[in-house]
């Protein structure tokens, strides 16, 4: 039985590294029990960028853009849970994934109660060991937290922000060889999957 939804939004627009621990870290999420995960992609996907418009909050009737976000968009309201994951681009999240951030100012301009309390956590993959995936951790925070949601990390001790995820340019095979990266997102996923059940007054 599925009692908690946990969606997990991957911002590459290539199929590498970011995939590989987005997928791992949902597979390590139905791992602990009553989880049900769906997993969306930007690759392929038409997403327009946020023309900051106020269609969606004149009239309160989502985006006036009519994309790919559509399908998105319903898979956000439905979960309980999100799991984003950035490559790191420049210091911080894809163009890809910050244009979907941008574009749910939409949900939130219908009912800006949309989201709130869903539970958040961000994955951020690099080629460099620091490479800025802190920052696009932070990025991601950012949104959650302006969106009502709760972001959440694994705590101290290797996974402060989040999970953080060392590929050395070498793709899923890189990213798969950081042992602490993947620690990291375990920790992550674990306090994502408590809060959310601390929340629907589960019994931990």
């Amino acid at each position: 039985m599925v009692g908690i939804r946990v969606l997990g939004l991957c911002g590459s627009p290539r199929e590498g590294s970011t995939d590989y621990v987005l997928k791992r870290a949902l597979e390590f999420a139905r791992s602990l029990g009553d989880v049900g995960t769906e997993f969306i992609s930007v690759r392929g996907k038409r997403i327009n960028f946020c023309l900051h418009c106020d269609y969606c909050v004149r009239t309160k009737k989502g985006c006036v853009q009519k994309d790919d976000m559509a399908e998105i968009y319903r898979s956000m309201e439905s979960a309980d849970a999100w799991i984003v994951a950035t490559p790191v681009y420049q210091g911080s999240v894809s163009g890809q994934l910050k244009a979907v951030m941008d574009r749910c100012r939409a949900i939130v301009a219908r009912n800006p109660d949309a989201l709130k309390n869903k539970v958040g956590a961000a994955i951020a993959v690099g080629g460099d060991r620091a490479g800025g995936q802190e920052p696009s951790i932070m990025c991601i925070h950012a949104f959650f937290l302006a969106s009502k949601m709760i972001p959440v990390s694994g705590g101290p001790f290797g996974s402060n922000l989040g999970a953080s995820v060392w590929s050395k340019d070498k793709g899923a095979q890189g990213a798969a060889e950081d042992k602490e990266g993947i620690r990291s997102v375990e920790r992550t996923v674990a306090r994502l999957v408590e809060l959310v059940r601390i929340l629907k007054g589960e019994s931990i």
